[in-house]
């Protein structure tokens, strides 16, 4: 007898919960036309509002409609009422491939078997421009076959998130152990070629049990990632420890392909050749899409704030750390650090951030473009001692009403630069100033 005071949308009976975060509760459901058990992830509008996270919803919406294959857990369909946003899921009842490694290290033949079935899911991916971005255990679940199926594509990245030049510039990793030494340099990475290095570091856990970089100290680890230290357990093959030094090499450009790995003579080892991209047969089916995530009505900002929010970077807390002046950690790893900026923080709107340095750069003669993620380049017309001054300006959302802002520059003399920041810019730019990063002293909008 179905309780049809614990129906939802007249399709799914809820059951127990299996899971919740900050945003989302995650409840075993049942579906009463055809008795087929899924997993239901309810997401709190208002607070994913208040945070921002719109963008990231949506995001997770349109990559779950490209990537639908059989190493990766199906969205079945998406579902909003006033208050919340349902995504309906396959429902993986073998639980985190986590906790199969807590109980200890696997046979070399079970790592090898999960960690092609990883290779295969991911070029899958990556084939149609999806990057997942938070690769780990945690997000590697097993089926009732025992076969992997990677989840949590909430902070994955398409294709337009790349700026001009070809790379990504967010450091969405949120599991610190598994990012890549170019995520952490801060430089623009290749999404691709840190899904590699994160690949690299899950196999390494499946056959050692442990991580290959794991330190109290967060800096310490850092240090080792970026010099891509490591040690080999006893244990490990050679043919391992030689695939593993090419997975995990610093250089992303010297770092080994995935077409390069499943030709390497271990990896294809009792290889299920079916479930590679030349013979696979992806799930089939278009993804309902039962909602309208258009809400500028209900966060509060205008037309004109949302296309200005919607080109800029995200920070996230790993990006906030290395924002600030005692954590960043750029010059660990970077000779030539240049520390020619200044950061700040305003509790302003994009939009309005945007047109006071236009406003400063018509006032100092500066010749002021846009670029893709809230970059704003600022040249002068005359060059100085070191050719013509050039200023970037680049703005992150934290929240929709929180920014930072990173002035940095980028060519010309290093005293003529000072020189303008200090007697022109910072003094223009008061208005809308929360904070001068690593000063004491806060100015308040009135």
């Amino acid at each position: 007898m179905v309780d049809k005071g614990n129906i939802l949308m007249q399709k799914y009976e809820m059951g127990k919960l299996l899971g919740q975060g900050s945003f989302a509760k995650v409840y075993h459901a049942r579906d009463v036309n055809t008795t087929q058990s899924v997993a239901i992830k309810v997401i709190d509008k208002e607070k994913i509002l208040k945070c921002g996270l719109m963008d990231q919803i949506n995001r997770e919406i349109s990559v779950m409609k490209l990537v639908r294959h059989p190493n990766i857990v199906q969205m079945h369909e998406v579902m909003a009422t006033k208050t919340k946003i349902y995504f309906v899921l396959e429902y993986v009842k073998g639980g985190e491939l986590f906790n199969k490694v807590q109980r200890g290290r696997l046979k070399e033949d079970a790592a090898r078997k999960y960690f092609q079935q990883l290779i295969s899911a991911i070029d899958f991916c990556h084939s149609r421009g999806v990057f997942h971005r938070d690769l780990k255990p945690e997000n590697l679940l097993l089926d009732e076959n025992r076969n992997l199926k990677i989840s949590d594509f909430g902070l994955s990245a398409l294709p337009d998130c790349k700026r001009q030049d070809g790379l990504l510039h967010t450091s969405c990793v949120v599991t610190p152990a598994y990012v890549a030494p170019e995520v952490i340099n801060r430089k623009g990475y290749d999404g691709a070629k840190a899904d590699i290095w994160a690949c690299g570091v899950i196999l390494y856990v499946l056959l050692a049990g442990y991580l290959p970089f794991q330190e109290k100290n967060l800096m310490d680890m850092y240090k080792k990632i970026c010099k891509a230290e490591l040690k080999w357990p006893n244990w490990f093959p050679s043919d391992v420890r030689r695939l593993l030094r090419r997975i995990l090499h610093p250089n992303p450009s010297a770092r080994i392909s995935i077409a390069e790995i499943m030709e390497n003579p271990w990896f294809r080892t009792g290889l299920d050749a079916t479930r590679f991209n030349d013979n696979i047969n992806p799930i089939d089916g278009v993804l309902p899409v039962n909602m309208d995530l258009t809400l500028n009505s209900l966060n509060g900002t205008t037309v004109e704030d949302k296309e200005e929010t919607e080109k800029l970077s995200n920070l996230n807390a790993f990006d906030i750390i290395s924002l600030s002046r005692g954590f960043d950690l750029s010059g660990m790893f970077e000779e030539n650090s240049n520390k020619e900026e200044s950061k700040f923080t305003s509790k302003n709107s994009a939009s309005t951030i945007i047109t006071k340095l236009e406003e400063i750069a018509k006032s100092l003669r500066l010749t002021l473009t846009k670029k893709d993620g809230g970059l704003l380049k600022m040249e002068g017309s005359k060059p100085g001692r070191k050719g013509v001054m050039s200023v970037n300006a680049e703005i992150f959302q934290i929240t929709p009403n929180f920014h930072l802002v990173e002035i940095k520059k980028t060519n010309g003399d290093t005293l003529e630069y000072q020189k303008v920041m200090k007697q022109d810019m910072r003094p223009a730019l008061k208005d809308i100033v929360w904070a001068w990063q690593g000063e004491q002293t806060q100015q308040q909008n009135q």
